[in-house]
Protein backbone atom coordinates (compact mmCIF):
# COMPACT_ATOMS: atom_id res chain seq x y z
CA UNK A 1 0.00 0.00 0.00
CA UNK A 2 1.33 3.44 -0.95
CA UNK A 3 -0.18 6.48 0.73
CA UNK A 4 -0.18 9.79 -1.12
CA UNK A 5 -1.77 13.08 -0.08
CA UNK A 6 -3.37 16.01 -1.88
CA UNK A 7 -2.14 19.43 -0.76
CA UNK A 8 -2.65 23.15 -1.34
CA UNK A 9 0.28 23.99 -3.57
CA UNK A 10 1.93 27.38 -3.40
CA UNK A 11 2.78 28.10 -7.01
CA UNK A 12 3.52 30.89 -9.49
CA UNK A 13 0.83 32.85 -11.26
CA UNK A 14 0.24 31.60 -14.78
CA UNK A 15 1.88 34.62 -16.44
CA UNK A 16 5.11 34.22 -14.43
CA UNK A 17 5.55 30.46 -14.07
CA UNK A 18 8.21 30.29 -16.80
CA UNK A 19 10.13 33.02 -14.97
CA UNK A 20 9.79 31.61 -11.45
CA UNK A 21 10.41 27.85 -11.69
CA UNK A 22 14.09 27.02 -11.96
CA UNK A 23 16.68 24.32 -11.90
CA UNK A 24 18.46 23.98 -8.52
CA UNK A 25 20.99 26.79 -8.13
CA UNK A 26 23.99 24.41 -7.89
CA UNK A 27 23.40 23.21 -11.47
CA UNK A 28 24.23 26.64 -12.91
CA UNK A 29 27.71 27.91 -13.69
CA UNK A 30 28.56 31.01 -11.64
CA UNK A 31 28.36 33.41 -14.57
CA UNK A 32 25.00 31.99 -15.71
CA UNK A 33 23.61 32.13 -12.17
CA UNK A 34 24.71 35.75 -11.83
CA UNK A 35 23.10 36.68 -15.16
CA UNK A 36 19.80 35.04 -14.21
CA UNK A 37 19.70 36.83 -10.88
CA UNK A 38 20.51 40.15 -12.55
CA UNK A 39 18.02 39.83 -15.40
CA UNK A 40 15.05 38.03 -13.85
CA UNK A 41 13.46 39.51 -10.71
CA UNK A 42 10.92 36.65 -10.57
CA UNK A 43 13.23 33.62 -10.53
CA UNK A 44 12.99 31.35 -7.49
CA UNK A 45 16.77 31.69 -7.36
CA UNK A 46 16.26 35.03 -5.59
CA UNK A 47 14.63 33.15 -2.72
CA UNK A 48 17.53 30.70 -2.51
CA UNK A 49 20.06 33.55 -2.87
CA UNK A 50 18.46 36.31 -0.79
CA UNK A 51 21.66 38.36 -0.45
CA UNK A 52 22.54 38.57 -4.13
CA UNK A 53 24.42 41.78 -4.91
CA UNK A 54 25.23 42.54 -1.29
CA UNK A 55 28.85 42.90 -0.20
CA UNK A 56 28.34 41.59 3.32
CA UNK A 57 26.67 38.20 3.47
CA UNK A 58 25.62 35.84 6.22
CA UNK A 59 27.54 32.56 6.65
CA UNK A 60 26.46 29.79 4.29
CA UNK A 61 24.05 27.24 5.81
CA UNK A 62 23.57 29.40 8.91
CA UNK A 63 20.33 30.11 10.79
CA UNK A 64 20.71 33.73 9.71
CA UNK A 65 20.86 32.71 6.03
CA UNK A 66 17.86 30.40 6.38
CA UNK A 67 15.81 33.19 7.97
CA UNK A 68 16.63 35.42 5.00
CA UNK A 69 15.46 32.69 2.62
CA UNK A 70 12.21 32.46 4.57
CA UNK A 71 11.77 36.24 4.38
CA UNK A 72 12.43 36.33 0.61
CA UNK A 73 9.86 33.57 0.13
CA UNK A 74 7.29 35.56 2.12
CA UNK A 75 8.02 38.60 -0.06
CA UNK A 76 7.27 36.58 -3.22
CA UNK A 77 3.87 35.68 -1.75
CA UNK A 78 3.19 39.24 -0.59
CA UNK A 79 4.09 40.59 -4.05
CA UNK A 80 1.64 38.17 -5.72
CA UNK A 81 4.34 36.24 -7.58
CA UNK A 82 3.33 33.11 -5.67
CA UNK A 83 -0.13 32.19 -4.40
CA UNK A 84 -1.67 29.22 -2.62
CA UNK A 85 -4.50 27.09 -3.97
CA UNK A 86 -7.66 27.40 -1.90
CA UNK A 87 -8.36 23.64 -1.91
CA UNK A 88 -6.02 20.63 -1.74
CA UNK A 89 -5.26 18.90 -5.03
CA UNK A 90 -3.05 16.31 -6.60
CA UNK A 91 -1.16 17.66 -9.60
CA UNK A 92 -0.19 16.04 -12.86
CA UNK A 93 3.14 17.12 -14.36
CA UNK A 94 4.73 16.26 -17.68
CA UNK A 95 8.27 17.06 -18.71
CA UNK A 96 9.37 16.44 -22.29
CA UNK A 97 13.08 16.37 -23.11
CA UNK A 98 14.88 14.94 -26.14
CA UNK A 99 11.85 12.83 -27.10
CA UNK A 100 11.59 11.45 -23.56
CA UNK A 101 8.20 12.10 -22.00
CA UNK A 102 7.85 11.96 -18.24
CA UNK A 103 4.21 12.06 -17.12
CA UNK A 104 3.67 11.63 -13.38
CA UNK A 105 2.01 12.74 -10.16
CA UNK A 106 2.96 15.54 -7.78
CA UNK A 107 1.63 14.75 -4.31
CA UNK A 108 2.63 14.32 -0.69
CA UNK A 109 4.47 11.08 0.10
CA UNK A 110 4.31 9.49 3.53
CA UNK A 111 7.06 10.10 6.10
CA UNK A 112 5.91 6.99 7.98
CA UNK A 113 6.32 4.87 4.84
CA UNK A 114 9.78 6.36 4.38
CA UNK A 115 10.74 5.53 7.98
CA UNK A 116 9.38 1.96 7.79
CA UNK A 117 11.16 1.38 4.45
CA UNK A 118 8.01 0.98 2.39
CA UNK A 119 9.55 3.84 0.45
CA UNK A 120 12.79 2.08 -0.38
CA UNK A 121 16.27 3.61 -0.54
CA UNK A 122 19.45 2.71 -2.42
CA UNK A 123 21.78 5.52 -1.29
CA UNK A 124 23.30 6.43 2.07
CA UNK A 125 22.84 9.99 3.28
CA UNK A 126 25.62 12.11 4.74
CA UNK A 127 24.74 12.92 8.36
CA UNK A 128 26.01 16.50 8.25
CA UNK A 129 24.18 17.27 5.02
CA UNK A 130 20.98 15.64 6.30
CA UNK A 131 21.13 17.71 9.49
CA UNK A 132 21.71 20.90 7.52
CA UNK A 133 18.70 20.26 5.28
CA UNK A 134 16.58 19.37 8.32
CA UNK A 135 17.41 22.67 10.03
CA UNK A 136 16.77 24.50 6.75
CA UNK A 137 13.30 22.95 6.37
CA UNK A 138 12.45 23.59 10.00
CA UNK A 139 13.10 27.30 9.53
CA UNK A 140 11.80 27.99 6.00
CA UNK A 141 8.78 25.69 6.34
CA UNK A 142 8.39 24.36 2.80
CA UNK A 143 9.55 21.81 0.21
CA UNK A 144 10.26 23.52 -3.11
CA UNK A 145 11.72 20.65 -5.17
CA UNK A 146 9.99 17.24 -5.28
CA UNK A 147 11.73 14.00 -4.45
CA UNK A 148 11.61 11.69 -7.48
CA UNK A 149 9.87 8.43 -6.59
CA UNK A 150 9.13 5.45 -8.84
CA UNK A 151 6.46 2.77 -8.72
CA UNK A 152 5.15 -0.13 -10.80
CA UNK A 153 1.60 0.32 -12.10
CA UNK A 154 0.70 -3.35 -12.44
CA UNK A 155 -2.93 -2.89 -13.45
CA UNK A 156 -2.41 0.22 -15.55
CA UNK A 157 -5.17 2.08 -13.68
CA UNK A 158 -2.96 5.00 -12.69
CA UNK A 159 -1.53 5.44 -16.17
CA UNK A 160 -4.99 5.44 -17.73
CA UNK A 161 -6.16 8.15 -15.36
CA UNK A 162 -3.06 10.26 -16.06
CA UNK A 163 -3.38 9.79 -19.81
CA UNK A 164 -7.03 10.86 -19.81
CA UNK A 165 -6.28 13.95 -17.73
CA UNK A 166 -3.39 14.91 -20.01
CA UNK A 167 -5.83 15.18 -22.91
CA UNK A 168 -7.22 18.32 -21.27
CA UNK A 169 -5.68 21.75 -21.57
CA UNK A 170 -2.99 22.17 -18.89
CA UNK A 171 -2.90 24.92 -16.30
CA UNK A 172 0.74 25.59 -17.21
CA UNK A 173 2.44 24.96 -20.53
CA UNK A 174 5.83 26.46 -21.35
CA UNK A 175 9.29 25.62 -22.67
CA UNK A 176 12.52 26.63 -20.97
CA UNK A 177 15.72 27.74 -22.70
CA UNK A 178 17.25 24.27 -22.27
CA UNK A 179 14.54 23.05 -24.70
CA UNK A 180 12.55 21.21 -22.03
CA UNK A 181 8.77 21.45 -22.18
CA UNK A 182 6.79 21.65 -18.92
CA UNK A 183 3.06 21.05 -18.42
CA UNK A 184 0.96 20.98 -15.24
CA UNK A 185 -2.64 19.88 -14.69
CA UNK A 186 -4.71 20.25 -11.51
CA UNK A 187 -6.84 17.25 -10.59
CA UNK A 188 -10.30 17.95 -9.19
CA UNK A 189 -11.27 16.36 -5.83
CA UNK A 190 -12.91 13.32 -7.43
CA UNK A 191 -9.88 12.66 -9.65
CA UNK A 192 -7.54 13.15 -6.69
CA UNK A 193 -9.51 10.68 -4.57
CA UNK A 194 -9.51 8.11 -7.36
CA UNK A 195 -5.74 8.44 -7.75
CA UNK A 196 -5.20 8.09 -3.98
CA UNK A 197 -7.30 4.91 -4.08
CA UNK A 198 -5.28 3.40 -6.95
CA UNK A 199 -1.98 4.14 -5.21
CA UNK A 200 -3.17 2.07 -2.27
CA UNK A 201 -2.75 -0.94 -4.59
CA UNK A 202 0.93 -0.07 -5.20
CA UNK A 203 2.91 -2.35 -2.86
CA UNK A 204 6.11 -0.31 -2.66
CA UNK A 205 7.77 2.86 -3.87
CA UNK A 206 11.44 3.50 -4.59
CA UNK A 207 13.45 6.69 -4.27
CA UNK A 208 14.94 7.39 -7.68
CA UNK A 209 16.50 10.75 -6.79
CA UNK A 210 16.39 12.85 -3.61
CA UNK A 211 17.57 10.73 -0.67
CA UNK A 212 18.75 13.73 1.37
CA UNK A 213 15.51 15.63 0.77
CA UNK A 214 13.49 12.62 1.92
CA UNK A 215 15.64 12.11 5.00
CA UNK A 216 15.49 15.77 6.00
CA UNK A 217 11.69 15.84 5.65
CA UNK A 218 11.49 12.90 8.03
CA UNK A 219 14.03 14.65 10.25
CA UNK A 220 11.91 17.79 10.60
CA UNK A 221 9.13 15.88 12.32
CA UNK A 222 11.61 14.20 14.67
CA UNK A 223 13.28 17.53 15.45
CA UNK A 224 10.00 19.26 16.24
CA UNK A 225 8.83 16.34 18.36
CA UNK A 226 12.06 16.56 20.34
CA UNK A 227 11.57 20.29 20.88
CA UNK A 228 7.92 19.76 21.87
CA UNK A 229 6.65 22.10 19.18
CA UNK A 230 3.24 22.16 17.54
CA UNK A 231 2.59 19.33 15.13
CA UNK A 232 1.24 20.12 11.65
CA UNK A 233 -0.46 17.36 9.59
CA UNK A 234 1.66 18.25 6.57
CA UNK A 235 4.77 17.23 8.52
CA UNK A 236 3.64 13.64 7.98
CA UNK A 237 4.29 13.98 4.23
CA UNK A 238 6.87 15.43 1.87
CA UNK A 239 6.72 16.78 -1.67
CA UNK A 240 7.19 14.07 -4.30
CA UNK A 241 6.94 13.47 -8.02
CA UNK A 242 5.82 9.88 -8.58
CA UNK A 243 6.71 8.37 -11.95
CA UNK A 244 6.02 4.89 -13.30
CA UNK A 245 9.37 3.08 -13.19
CA UNK A 246 9.46 2.20 -16.88
CA UNK A 247 9.41 5.92 -17.72
CA UNK A 248 12.59 6.73 -15.81
CA UNK A 249 15.68 7.40 -17.88
CA UNK A 250 18.67 5.94 -16.03
CA UNK A 251 22.08 6.94 -17.34
CA UNK A 252 25.57 6.19 -16.13
CA UNK A 253 28.15 8.26 -14.31
CA UNK A 254 31.56 7.99 -15.98
CA UNK A 255 34.83 8.34 -14.09
CA UNK A 256 37.72 10.64 -14.98
CA UNK A 257 41.14 10.35 -13.30
CA UNK A 258 43.51 13.30 -13.17
CA UNK A 259 46.84 11.71 -12.24
CA UNK A 260 48.07 8.21 -13.02
CA UNK A 261 51.50 6.96 -11.88
CA UNK A 262 51.42 3.80 -14.01
CA UNK A 263 52.56 3.49 -17.59
CA UNK A 264 50.13 2.28 -20.22
CA UNK A 265 51.64 -1.22 -20.24
CA UNK A 266 51.62 -1.42 -16.43
CA UNK A 267 47.96 -0.41 -16.32
CA UNK A 268 46.92 -2.83 -19.06
CA UNK A 269 48.84 -5.64 -17.37
CA UNK A 270 47.05 -5.03 -14.09
CA UNK A 271 43.64 -4.89 -15.82
CA UNK A 272 44.17 -8.23 -17.57
CA UNK A 273 43.77 -10.05 -14.24
CA UNK A 274 39.99 -9.47 -14.31
CA UNK A 275 39.24 -8.19 -17.83
CA UNK A 276 39.73 -9.24 -21.41
CA UNK A 277 41.38 -6.12 -22.82
CA UNK A 278 41.23 -5.14 -26.48
CA UNK A 279 42.19 -1.89 -28.20
CA UNK A 280 39.67 0.18 -30.13
CA UNK A 281 40.53 2.37 -33.10
CA UNK A 282 37.90 4.95 -32.11
CA UNK A 283 36.07 6.34 -29.09
CA UNK A 284 33.46 3.87 -27.92
CA UNK A 285 30.91 3.40 -25.14
CA UNK A 286 30.05 0.02 -23.58
CA UNK A 287 27.28 -1.86 -25.37
CA UNK A 288 26.19 -4.20 -22.56
CA UNK A 289 26.49 -4.90 -18.86
CA UNK A 290 29.90 -6.09 -17.63
CA UNK A 291 31.70 -4.24 -20.39
CA UNK A 292 33.66 -1.05 -19.65
CA UNK A 293 35.57 1.18 -22.00
CA UNK A 294 38.67 3.19 -21.18
CA UNK A 295 40.51 6.15 -22.67
CA UNK A 296 44.14 6.52 -21.55
CA UNK A 297 46.11 9.46 -22.95
CA UNK A 298 43.77 9.47 -25.96
CA UNK A 299 43.98 5.72 -26.69
CA UNK A 300 40.79 3.68 -26.36
CA UNK A 301 40.34 0.19 -24.93
CA UNK A 302 37.43 -2.18 -24.34
CA UNK A 303 37.38 -4.07 -21.03
CA UNK A 304 35.15 -7.15 -20.93
CA UNK A 305 34.68 -8.72 -17.50
CA UNK A 306 35.95 -12.29 -17.27
CA UNK A 307 33.45 -15.04 -16.55
CA UNK A 308 34.03 -15.11 -12.80
CA UNK A 309 32.80 -11.51 -12.57
CA UNK A 310 29.80 -12.10 -14.80
CA UNK A 311 28.63 -14.90 -12.52
CA UNK A 312 28.49 -12.87 -9.31
CA UNK A 313 25.03 -13.15 -7.75
CA UNK A 314 24.94 -10.15 -5.43
CA UNK A 315 22.94 -6.91 -5.85
CA UNK A 316 25.95 -4.64 -5.24
CA UNK A 317 29.00 -6.73 -6.11
CA UNK A 318 27.54 -7.47 -9.56
CA UNK A 319 27.24 -3.76 -10.44
CA UNK A 320 29.77 -2.46 -12.94
CA UNK A 321 30.29 0.65 -10.80
CA UNK A 322 31.28 -1.57 -7.86
CA UNK A 323 33.45 -3.84 -10.01
CA UNK A 324 35.34 -0.81 -11.30
CA UNK A 325 35.88 0.59 -7.79
CA UNK A 326 36.70 -2.71 -6.13
CA UNK A 327 39.04 -4.14 -8.77
CA UNK A 328 40.49 -1.08 -10.50
CA UNK A 329 40.11 2.29 -8.82
CA UNK A 330 41.13 1.20 -5.32
CA UNK A 331 43.75 -1.54 -5.80
CA UNK A 332 45.36 -0.28 -9.01
CA UNK A 333 44.92 3.51 -8.89
CA UNK A 334 44.83 4.00 -5.11
CA UNK A 335 41.46 5.77 -5.01
CA UNK A 336 39.98 4.62 -1.70
CA UNK A 337 37.09 7.02 -1.11
CA UNK A 338 35.05 8.09 -4.13
CA UNK A 339 33.34 10.84 -2.11
CA UNK A 340 36.50 12.65 -1.01
CA UNK A 341 39.38 11.74 -3.32
CA UNK A 342 40.29 14.80 -5.43
CA UNK A 343 41.93 12.63 -8.10
CA UNK A 344 38.58 11.48 -9.49
CA UNK A 345 35.70 13.34 -11.15
CA UNK A 346 32.27 12.05 -12.17
CA UNK A 347 30.63 12.96 -15.46
CA UNK A 348 26.97 12.05 -16.13
CA UNK A 349 26.06 10.15 -19.26
CA UNK A 350 24.25 13.23 -20.55
CA UNK A 351 27.64 14.64 -21.53
CA UNK A 352 28.74 13.48 -24.99
CA UNK A 353 31.61 11.05 -25.40
CA UNK A 354 33.41 13.45 -27.72
CA UNK A 355 33.21 16.25 -25.17
CA UNK A 356 34.61 14.01 -22.43
CA UNK A 357 37.33 12.70 -24.75
CA UNK A 358 38.37 16.29 -25.50
CA UNK A 359 39.03 16.86 -21.79
CA UNK A 360 41.45 13.92 -21.82
CA UNK A 361 43.16 14.96 -25.05
CA UNK A 362 43.86 18.48 -23.77
CA UNK A 363 45.34 17.11 -20.55
CA UNK A 364 42.64 17.94 -17.99
CA UNK A 365 42.54 14.21 -17.20
CA UNK A 366 44.74 11.27 -18.19
CA UNK A 367 42.29 8.43 -17.85
CA UNK A 368 38.58 7.90 -18.30
CA UNK A 369 36.36 4.90 -17.57
CA UNK A 370 32.94 4.63 -19.21
CA UNK A 371 30.15 2.41 -17.89
CA UNK A 372 27.01 0.82 -19.26
CA UNK A 373 23.95 2.26 -17.46
CA UNK A 374 22.41 0.31 -14.59
CA UNK A 375 18.77 -0.69 -14.96
CA UNK A 376 15.83 -0.12 -12.66
CA UNK A 377 15.87 -3.80 -11.72
CA UNK A 378 19.43 -3.30 -10.43
CA UNK A 379 18.35 -0.32 -8.32
CA UNK A 380 15.38 -2.26 -6.94
CA UNK A 381 17.50 -5.31 -6.12
CA UNK A 382 19.84 -3.16 -4.04
CA UNK A 383 16.96 -1.41 -2.26
CA UNK A 384 15.03 -4.65 -1.67
CA UNK A 385 18.06 -6.11 0.14
CA UNK A 386 18.53 -2.93 2.25
CA UNK A 387 21.89 -2.34 0.60
CA UNK A 388 23.57 0.77 -0.77
CA UNK A 389 24.78 1.44 -4.30
CA UNK A 390 28.31 2.80 -4.77
CA UNK A 391 28.51 6.60 -5.03
CA UNK A 392 27.56 8.04 -8.41
CA UNK A 393 26.18 4.80 -9.83
CA UNK A 394 23.20 6.37 -11.60
CA UNK A 395 22.17 9.64 -13.21
CA UNK A 396 18.37 9.60 -13.18
CA UNK A 397 16.07 11.77 -15.28
CA UNK A 398 13.84 13.72 -15.18
CA UNK A 399 15.55 16.44 -13.19
CA UNK A 400 12.83 18.49 -11.54
CA UNK A 401 12.30 22.23 -11.09
CA UNK A 402 12.24 24.19 -7.86
CA UNK A 403 9.33 26.54 -7.19
CA UNK A 404 6.73 25.00 -9.51
CA UNK A 405 4.55 23.45 -6.78
CA UNK A 406 5.66 24.33 -3.25
CA UNK A 407 4.58 22.19 -0.28
CA UNK A 408 3.93 24.07 2.96
CA UNK A 409 4.89 21.79 5.85
CA UNK A 410 3.35 24.18 8.41
CA UNK A 411 -0.29 23.29 7.71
Amino acid sequence: MAEIKSFRAIRPTRDKVHLVATRPYYTYKKNVLKAKLQDNPFTFLHIINPEFGQKLKSPANSVERFELVKSAYANFIEDGILFQDAQPHIYLYRQTKDNHEYLGVIAGASVDEYKTNRIKKHEATLTAREQMFTEYLDIVGYNAEPVLLSYADEGGHIERLLHNKSMERPEYEYTTTDRIKHELWILNPEESDELIMHFRDVPEIYIADGHHRSASSAGVRNLRNTKGEQHYPNEDFFLAFLLEENKLNILEFNRLIKNVSLSKNELLGALEKHFIVSQSTNSVKPVHKHQLTMCFDGEWFILDCKDELKGIDHPVLSLDSDILTRLVLTPILGIKDLKTDENIEFVPGTESLKKVEKKILRGDYRLGFFLFPAEMKDVKAVADHDLIMPPKSTWVEPKLRSGLTIYNINE
